[in-house]
């Protein structure tokens, strides 16, 4: 070997142990990098998210967004999504999770301690993708202390309506006529309505279109009440203390979910809930289920750290930490019961009877997207004092839903049920 030979050897050894060193070193760096989250919450509910975050000792960067499908999409698009993605859209992490771009969560949570319906169901290859890290009770009506309400269907001025979201709006209206079909027509037929299943047309079936019609006769008592609901956010004023304490036209009542206190800030105190299905138009007044939601976390990436905190967020102790907040509850069943008496209450009924996830969350995007255009251009229609043809605007959903089915879109990693009494 030549001493000019010998040279060029030692020259390609050290650039390859400086290419090895700094291989090495951005996988360090990497591993140190702090686990990227995008949520929704946002303000005070952010900040209490984070601190429990904290807790967990596990570098991290929190992001919360109400446009968070728009976000989310975003950074997927351009190959750098977040490690860690938490939003109630079963049906779109569905989507991500057929297109292979989730990570298995398998053996990252006790199943046993999570009942249903929140529970994780296995996808066709066997794999689970999120596991609920917040649940929420809906089929439920705020009303302000010593206001209780009577006992029948309330006329529209005694709602406080508002169909507006930074994100995606008219998500208030569809968990109206959820409501509506659930009560209406139990638990059996949301559920095979909310998966499309046995049948192919449910949006042009009676259950969809009696819940619609019922809900459209409420809308027609008021133009200028329709009109406000549209314009108005479903959190009231940012200066304010949420619809209810704002009152608009002498409302009293607001039908949303348990997370609603959040929106009172001050007022809160002043809260209270009952059943909504007595309240409800063209119903009998029974309580035939309670529609719930979620808060779902799925795993874009595979890194060590990113596992351990949704690990750790998942467990019991983490589910305690984050309950322990205001007007926070967990869907995880050893989780103790926290809070105001009526805290308590709402954590109570979140473990009773036959209980439904919304059924636009699980639905297909565009299914659920066509849902909140319906519902805006039915409250669009009764604000403008003009013929609601709610055949017509079912059909035009009922499209969209066919348009999938034709396309035979993988729906393997969708879930298998909605509605549980475990």
């Amino acid at each position: 070997m030549t001493r000019r030979f010998r040279m060029l050897v030692l020259v390609v050894v050290m650039l390859v142990i400086t290419a090895v060193g700094t291989v090495v070193l951005w996988a360090r760096h990497d591993d140190r990098e702090p686990v990227t989250i995008l949520g929704t919450w946002t303000a005070k509910q952010g900040e209490q998210f984070e601190a429990v975050l904290r807790s967990f000792g596990i570098p991290f960067r929190y992001q919360g967004t109400a446009a968070q499908r728009e976000v989310l999409l975003s950074k997927v698009q351009s190959g750098e999504p977040p490690d860690i993605v938490i939003m109630p859209s079963i049906g779109e992490l569905a989507e991500y999770a057929e297109q292979d771009l989730l990570e298995p969560l398998d053996a990252l949570y006790d199943p046993e301690e999570y009942g249903g319906p929140w529970k994780p169901t296995g996808s066709g290859s066997g794999h689970v993708y999120w596991v609920p890290v917040k649940a929420d009770l809906k089929s439920i009506v705020w009303y302000r202390e010593g206001e209780r309400p009577a006992a029948s269907p309330a006329p529209l001025r005694s709602w406080c309506m508002g169909m507006s979201d930074d994100g995606t709006s008219g998500w208030p209206g569809t968990d109206w006529i959820e409501d509506l079909v659930l009560q209406q027509q139990g638990p059996d037929v949301y559920e095979k309505w909310a998966l499309n299943k046995e049948r192919r047309d449910w949006w042009r079936g009676d259950a969809v279109r009696t819940a619609w019609e019922s809900w459209a006769s409420l809308l027609r008592q008021d133009r200028a009440a329709a009109r406000h609901a549209l314009l108005t956010d479903h959190r009231g004023d940012p200066d304010g203390n949420g619809l209810l304490f704002e009152g608009w036209g002498g409302c009293t009542l607001e039908h949303q979910g348990s997370f609603a206190p959040s929106f009172y800030k001050d007022e809160a105190r002043r809260a209270r809930m009952t059943d909504s299905a007595r309240l409800l138009p063209g119903g009998d007044g029974r309580l035939r289920g309670r529609e719930v939601t979620g808060d779902f976390a799925a795993l874009f990436g595979d890194r060590p750290q990113a596992r351990e905190l949704i690990r750790r967020l998942a467990s019991k102790e983490g589910q305690q930490k984050w309950a322990a907040t205001t007007n926070v509850f967990s869907a995880n069943r050893r989780v103790a019961p926290h809070g105001s008496a009526v805290e308590r209450e709402i954590a109570r009924r979140l473990g009773e009877g036959p209980r439904c996830l919304d059924a636009s969350d699980v639905m297909p995007p565009a299914v659920r997207d066509a849902f909140y255009e319906a519902v805006l251009l039915t409250i669009a229609r009764a604000a403008a004092g003009r013929d609601i043809d709610i055949p017509g605007v079912l059909a035009d959903v009922q499209r969209v839903q066919d348009a999938q089915t034709a396309q035979g879109t993988d729906r393997s990693a969708a879930p298998r049920t909605v509605c549980s009494s475990t």
